[in-house]
């Protein structure tokens, strides 16, 4: 499940308000408006940034969608 916290960074990050957006477990980054490749790194520096983290590229790209990334981000913090 994904957290209020993690929709928060990457709805900021993106310039986009959390009740516009809908983002699951099940949802990958070209469903999220404005989540291109350029915003990509934004968003995984965010992310890295608000959770005190620091995560390394092959983490990232083993990634498949959010819940992937949810996952990896509370592997780092728990």
């Amino acid at each position: 499940m994904i957290t209020d916290r993690l929709k928060k960074v990457i709805c900021e990050t993106l310039d986009l308000r959390l009740d516009d957006v809908e983002i699951q477990d099940e949802t990958v980054a070209n469903q999220v408006p404005g989540w291109d490749s350029l915003n990509h790194v934004n968003v995984i520096t965010a992310i890295e940034k608000d959770y005190n983290v620091r995560f390394k590229s092959i983490e990232i790209l083993k990634c498949q969608n959010i819940g992937d990334l949810q996952n990896l981000v509370n592997s780092k913090v728990g």
